[in-house]
């Protein structure tokens, strides 16, 4: 009868391992040691491998708020980057890569995303004491190039909706495109357009808000860069303002609340971190 009776609390021992590992894995944290960040190593203002990007600094606040050691997976943030950072398996056999992207669109769908803990828009910028010092508003562009004596050039990505905003403006013939996915990981497009209207070599540009805000004070030493944030057009189902959140992986709910908990509870703080960044945040 012993060991009948130790055998049974053994079995019933097991199985409640077997119950609640799923629970502390999925239900809390992924991960009892490391807040493991899936991250761009080359992509400011968002991320980068020596922790310059805003995303490098929330991710450090929310390490030190759950008590973990910072770890990153770092991969392009381009096609596959979901696939080979948030679902990929350790090497090691344990749990995944990392657990964790700091800044999606909050439509994102590959992943699950958090609450929205920030908005911005697409923005027009260009260079102070050129050609375009009378535009004030970014529907003013249209009327100034169109009476500008020099040719106006607007450098665009070729992928994205800023071209949509130039299209339904009428500014097509004033636009210069440029590659949105370069073939070299290392590069950036957004800091390459902002580089070349520092050089004089276009005009204008339009990139997303983070870009936009980030360069302009980076080069302010150089040149004043102005930043003008664009609207959306309900009208022409123009979608132009964009709010982001973090991302885990699907199922994980327990996880995403916490993350939830302290994007909340650390609002404040994350703010101060994008507003250090320049990056034009628009109330929702």
């Amino acid at each position: 009868m012993g060991l009948k009776h130790f055998m049974n609390r053994r079995i019933l021992f097991l199985l409640l391992t077997l119950i609640a590992r799923p629970v502390l894995a999925d239900g809390h944290l992924p991960d009892s040691e490391y807040f493991k960040v899936c991250a761009d190593p080359y992509m400011l203002p968002m991320s980068n491998q020596d922790g310059e990007g805003y995303e490098n600094k929330i991710a450090e606040l929310l390490a030190n708020k759950l008590g973990l050691k910072l770890k990153y997976e770092f991969f392009p943030q381009r096609i596959g980057f979901i696939r080979n950072t948030l679902r990929a398996e350790s090497d090691s056999g344990s749990g995944y890569k990392c657990d964790i992207v700091i800044n999606v669109p909050s439509s994102f769908e590959l992943a699950a995303t958090t609450d929205p803990y920030y908005t911005t828009s697409y923005a027009l910028i260009y260079a102070k004491g050129r050609n375009l010092d009378s535009v004030t508003d970014p529907m003013m562009l249209l009327d100034v190039v169109k009476t500008s004596k020099d040719k106006i050039k607007i450098g665009l990505s070729d992928i994205g909706a800023a071209q949509l905003w130039v299209f339904y403006n009428g500014l097509m013939s004033y636009m210069t495109p440029y590659q949105g996915q370069p073939g070299d990981p290392k590069a950036n497009p957004n800091k390459k357009l902002i580089d070349e209207v520092v050089a004089g070599n276009i005009d204008a540009t339009v990139v997303m808000g983070q870009a936009a805000g980030y360069w302009a004070k980076q080069y302010k030493d150089k040149v004043e860069l102005i930043v003008l944030p664009l609207k959306d057009d309900p009208k022409k189902k123009l979608r132009l303002t964009y709010s982001f959140s973090m991302a885990v992986r699907h199922r994980e709910k327990a996880w995403k609340e916490t993350i939830n908990k302290l994007i909340k509870e650390n609002k404040t703080e994350i703010d101060d971190i994008l507003i250090d960044y320049n990056i034009p945040l628009i109330k929702q």
